[in-house]
């Protein structure tokens, strides 16, 4: 099996203990990739019930392997999170106690080579999360217009070379289709300016993450998952998202902020039934690894961690 550091995991713990200690209770891990998180949560709560979900089938096996300790308190699905809605209804639940994200590109995605994740080694120029369906990043840099890759790379990756790099993308193109890393790579190293590649970190890593969200509609998925999470949440209930980039963490600060927001219209004396604050926030901003867990695991370095408790109708 794969090495899995699970990212903050001791405080994932600490804020998920209310709401699931000492009770039956369910979480759903909407992103259970190698299960390290789960695991600690099933062993912690011995009469949790847990609802595992990733679109990677292969996550899914190993994660199978690692939890199978815990029996029948475990459901895998095979599912993008932006589904849980229906998950949920097909498993006869209306809600849960607690639901966690862990975004972004998984260890085992980053480590196995032909996934086409990491730019430091040739590969195949896949980056599907679900290898079964959708297009390939491949097919993205041979098909997209010039406009509609400047575009994906300046919203997806931040790059501000988006436009040089396309129209490169598109003039080698011609020559012949891309179909592995290591020649974008160089093609990436040959267009960024040496000013930008000396202080700006590795010329590929914007590129790499643009194409990323695009072929797995990461950012539109997880636009639609947040309200889904937030709506299945019991009163009581706790949600933990770990994110791993600016793009994603802005999506989960805003729907966060807008639940937590009294919805009376301004100027009412009283709160109106129905349109109180439906969140409490449990961290103040985002929170980040401290120094001795980024050292121990360098994939910590960019976690943005908050989290929010479902807050009840007054009776």
């Amino acid at each position: 099996m794969t090495e899995h550091v699970p990212v903050l995991l001791d405080r994932v713990l600490e804020l998920f203990a209310p709401a699931l200690a000492d009770r039956p209770a369910v979480l759903v891990d909407a992103t259970v990739g190698l299960g390290g998180h789960s695991d600690a949560l099933l062993s912690a709560h011995p009469r949790l019930q847990l609802i595992a979900l990733d679109r990677d089938p292969d996550a899914l096996a190993e994660s199978r392997q690692r939890l199978a300790r815990h029996g029948d308190r475990v459901r895998l699905v095979h599912a993008v999170y932006d589904r849980l809605p229906g998950v949920l209804a097909e498993l006869g639940l209306s809600t849960v106690d607690g639901v966690l994200f862990d975004l972004g590109v998984s260890s085992m995605q980053l480590d196995v080579t032909d996934r086409g994740f990491a730019y430091a080694r040739d590969a195949p120029l896949d980056m599907r999360m679900d290898p079964t369906t959708g297009p390939t990043a491949a097919e993205v840099l041979n098909t997209y217009p010039a406009a509609e890759l400047t575009r994906i790379l300046r919203d997806y990756g931040e790059e501000r070379f988006a436009s040089r790099i396309a129209k490169a993308v598109v003039a080698e193109r011609e020559r012949e289709p891309f179909d592995r890393s290591e020649r974008l790579v160089r093609l990436l190293y040959d267009t960024v300016p040496a000013p930008s590649r000396r202080t700006g970190g590795h010329p590929a890593k914007r590129t790499f993450q643009a194409l990323r969200i695009e072929v797995n509609g990461e950012l539109d998925v997880l636009r639609r998952a947040m309200p889904a999470a937030l709506t299945a949440l019991a009163a009581g209930g706790r949600i933990v998202v770990e994110s791993y980039q600016s793009l994603e963490d802005r999506i989960v600060k805003q729907e966060f902020a807008d639940w937590a927001k009294s919805r009376t219209p301004q100027g009412l004396p009283v709160e109106l039934p129905g349109h109180g604050p439906r969140l409490k926030l449990l961290t103040r901003g985002a929170e980040k690894a401290g120094e001795q867990e980024v050292a121990h695991n360098p994939r910590a370095a960019s976690v943005r961690l908050r989290a929010a408790e479902r807050i009840g109708e007054p009776v």
